[in-house]
């Protein structure tokens, strides 16, 4: 079983929204921290956001800060990120990823990925 599967990603224009979806398996949702990263070919990966203990802690990098959101349907064992007034620099492949034990910080290594999804934000 995928443990993790992402989808709602596309391509919009700058200062447009999507939302992403991760579905995951019990075993990754049962860690309690979910995350999303993002990818270039021209970048390292980069921790975007990561909700902690079905939501009750979130945390965001600088850069999506105020524009994106992370949440949990528990009940369906889903996460979402909600991406606001989008920027091309936010174009890249979409990661979500999930962590057993040893906190929940975005610098620290993640236990399950996704296969991602690709976003592309034109100017």
């Amino acid at each position: 079983q995928v443990p993790l599967l992402e989808s709602g990603g596309g391509s919009v224009q700058a200062g447009g929204s999507l939302r992403l979806s991760c579905e995951a398996s019990e075993v990754a949702y049962s860690t309690g921290c979910l995350a999303w990263f993002r990818q270039t070919p021209k970048k390292e990966r980069e921790g975007v956001a990561r909700s902690y203990a079905g939501g009750a802690s979130t945390a965001y990098a600088d850069s999506v800060k105020g524009r994106f959101t992370m949440s949990e349907d528990t009940a369906k064992m889903t996460v979402y990120l909600q991406m606001n007034t989008l920027k091309p620099e936010d174009t890249a492949m979409y990661y979500c990823a999930a962590k057993r034990r040893g906190g929940c910080s975005l610098s620290s290594d993640f236990d399950y990925w996704g296969r991602g999804t690709q976003v592309t934000v034109s100017s």
